[in-house]
């Protein structure tokens, strides 16, 4: 099921849909003519951004369990702890190892650490099964799971080219939402399998922009 809302974005700007007028594209040519040229110079290909390195595995593992932590139980995190220290301690190092050396011999690619571990952790587990290593318990961690099961997944493109794109979920009882923000309008495309009501969530994501919409406007936020 897909259902497709298309909401003036600006309270100053006209209710308009496809078609309104967007931020010029970037100049030149490569990838990043077809993204919008940002107010603020960042989130598109320039050459002045650094090259982020590959977080420390110690790093990685410390974010993942901060992650848990407010998920589970005592019991459950004690397991999820003592998963990730046998992981750090014995294949995961060699899995960061080999990791590493890659990221050395792909320099046109850049790894965003920040707070994030989950990239991280997925690269290391696709080594494992690439190499036909018995996948590590920290996989197998039903708290692993859990926090990798994400109900909503999201994608956007924003160009002149583009109304609004599409994007499925990547669970049985998840959201895909793809979304587009212009100048003069937004809008979203919400997939779902029959499982899932994709119109009522997208009402919900509709009052959500009136309601940010009027408080904008100085407006009352109706109940």
């Amino acid at each position: 099921m897909v259902a497709r809302l298309l909401l003036r974005a600006w309270p100053r700007g006209p209710a308009v849909g496809p078609g309104a007028p967007c931020r010029p594209l970037s100049a030149g040519s490569g990838p990043g003519q077809y993204l919008q040229r940002s107010i603020v110079p960042t989130m598109h290909y320039q050459d002045s951004l650094p090259r982020l390195p590959i977080p420390k595995l110690e790093d990685t593992i410390r974010r993942y369990l901060s992650a848990q932590k407010p998920l589970l139980d005592d019991e459950q995190f004690r397991k999820t702890e003592q998963f990730c220290k046998s992981f750090e301690n014995g294949i995961g190092k060699e899995l960061h190892e080999q990791l590493v050396a890659r990221d050395k011999q792909n320099k046109h690619t850049s790894y965003i650490s920040g707070q994030g571990f989950d990239r991280h952790l997925f690269a290391l587990r696709y080594l494992a099964a690439a190499r036909g290593i018995v996948l590590p318990e920290l996989f197998l961690d039903p708290a692993y799971g859990q926090i990798n099961h994400n109900i909503l997944s999201t994608s956007t493109l924003s160009s002149p080219a583009v109304n609004v794109g599409g994007f499925a979920p990547v669970v049985p009882n998840g959201f895909g939402i793809g979304y587009a923000v212009h100048d003069n309008w937004i809008g979203c495309n919400v997939s779902s399998y029959p499982g899932r009501n994709a119109r009522e969530f997208l009402q919900c994501v509709e009052k959500a922009l009136e309601d940010m919409f009027d408080a904008i406007e100085g407006k009352s936020i109706k109940t």
